[in-house]
């Protein structure tokens, strides 16, 4: 049985994707994921470098692979983790306290604290009682908690915009905090989608040590849409919003240290809070609006892979995006969750899109381009390409990736209809599963950062085209 102290995967259990696993997979990830949780800190260095070893492991057993694959994965990166420190009891008990559990948020030495803490809450309430109360109460604490789910990958001192300093004064310091990049969300999915206490307990502890860096957006954006009387449009047309000003689509330059921070927050601020503030999901379209982010996701982050007289390679920030998206599907499964709280989460999310659109120097997409792509082997059948990506070492992206696209590829069946569908048809996805690995199963870099900005893709090797594709 599974408990916030004990994973237990059994072969039925394989997430969204629904795929059949076997007896010793789900030994052999059950295992693993045991040493990760007792062994392991959420963060393998001092500059906060993420741990994505149950991510990675699970995104594995998810799409088929079989035990070795499994063991080869925790084999590749387990060898780098940090230990995980003492738990004080001491402390775990102030944690009880916000005020004073305040004083601890942010500081990675208290990882191990935090999760004792969410274990301790989850022992006594079950995990969905405590998800309910640490991240949808709607006070303080739950507040804090939700955003630093999402947490982002920008330095925590204040942009110049005179917009964003007003809203959300932080005091200015020099050091850079760690690089979240939405990994305590991605965490608390894969606890929710594998119903395993012991990583929804991982995941609020993960989320307590990153920085609440991203409220002044997500809020400022939130008042917007509360006081904008416009139907949200297509989610598209609010990429091509971002686009089409100017000030925003340019606003991030490849010097920036953050192109969030010192690129779209300084210099463009009001200008994405207009965009992200049309975000509104009504609860009746809440289950067709998920499906409708996911598509765009994948839409943008193969679109921005295919930058011309190179080889493919995914954006390492959009990248996420996508790979988070199952999340959404899962959290709409749980009927204990507020519908309220369904939409808001998925709201944030599409802002996020479109923020980091911007931020990556909002890197064209094409679906004929997305069509017409010419893979290295064109033969190779899904269950090759999934085989070449069990062969991989990886630290978790690249099976997270073609496991992320596999659901959405089932998710989003029953719109092919719809118009604002652009991934559609068999043969679009299996030439994205082949765009996956020609992009990560080749010549380093394996990912670009920023794939908007020709400097990003200085390293990729060249690729060679006569009018109808690949040389």
């Amino acid at each position: 049985m599974a408990t916030a102290r004990t994973i237990q995967i059994t072969p039925e259990n394989t997430g969204l994707g629904h795929r059949k696993q076997t007896e010793a997979a789900a030994k052999k990830v059950t295992e693993l994921l045991q040493q990760d949780l007792e062994k392991h800190h959420c963060f393998f260095n001092n500059l906060g470098y993420h741990n994505h070893i149950s991510h990675h492991l699970l995104a594995l057993y998810g799409i088929g692979a079989p035990p070795d694959a499994i063991q080869k994965g925790y084999d590749d990166n387990a060898n780098y983790q940090r230990s995980v420190y003492e738990v004080h009891k001491d402390q775990v008990e102030e944690l009880k306290d916000f005020d004073k559990a305040k004083k601890k948020l942010g500081k990675e030495e208290y990882y191990t604290d935090f999760l004792a803490f969410y274990q301790n809450e989850i022992d006594e309430k079950g995990w969905q009682a405590v998800l309910a109360e640490h991240l949808f109460k709607g006070d303080e604490r739950s507040e804090d908690m939700l955003v630093r789910m999402f947490a982002s990958e920008f330095p925590i001192y204040p942009a110049p915009s005179p917009s964003f300093q007003l809203y959300y004064l932080i005091p200015i310091f020099t050091g850079l905090t760690r690089p979240g990049f939405m990994h305590p969300i991605i965490q608390l999915m894969y606890g929710i989608e594998w119903e395993q206490p012991a990583i929804v307990a991982m995941a609020l502890a993960q989320a307590s040590v990153h920085e609440a860096d991203m409220a002044p957006f997500l809020r400022t954006a939130e008042d917007a849409a509360r006081s904008s009387p416009q139907r949200m449009p297509e989610i598209a047309s609010l990429y091509q919003e971002v686009t089409a000003d100017e000030k925003l689509s340019t606003a991030a330059r490849e010097s920036d240290t953050s192109k969030v921070r010192d690129g779209v927050f300084h210099r463009a601020f009001d200008e994405i809070i207009r965009v992200a503030g049309r975000v509104s999901v009504q609860p009746e379209e809440l289950d067709e609006r998920t499906v409708e982010m996911y598509d765009n996701s994948i839409y943008h982050a193969a679109g921005a892979a295919l930058r011309p007289g190179k080889e493919p390679r995914f954006d390492f920030f959009l990248m996420h995006h996508v790979n988070v998206s199952p999340l959404f599907l899962a959290i709409n499964k749980q009927d204990w969750i507020p519908t309220a709280s369904k939409v808001r989460l998925l709201e944030w999310k599409i802002r996020i899109d479109l923020l980091q659109h911007a931020a990556r120097g909002c890197a064209p997409a094409s679906l004929e381009k997305i069509a017409s792509y010419v893979p290295k082997d064109n033969t190779l059948t899904t269950a090759d390409l999934y085989a070449r990506i069990f062969a991989l070492h990886d630290d978790g992206h690249s099976p997270k990736l073609i496991r992320a696209i596999e659901v959405a590829q089932n998710a989003s069946k029953e719109y092919e209809g719809k118009a604002w569908v652009h991934i559609k048809g068999d043969d679009l996805w299996t030439t994205l599963y082949r765009l996956v690995v020609d992009s990560v199963d080749g010549d380093e870099p394996k990912w670009v950062r920023s794939a908007g900005f020709a400097e990003a893709w200085t390293e990729v090797p060249d690729r060679e085209e006569n009018g109808q594709g690949r040389l």
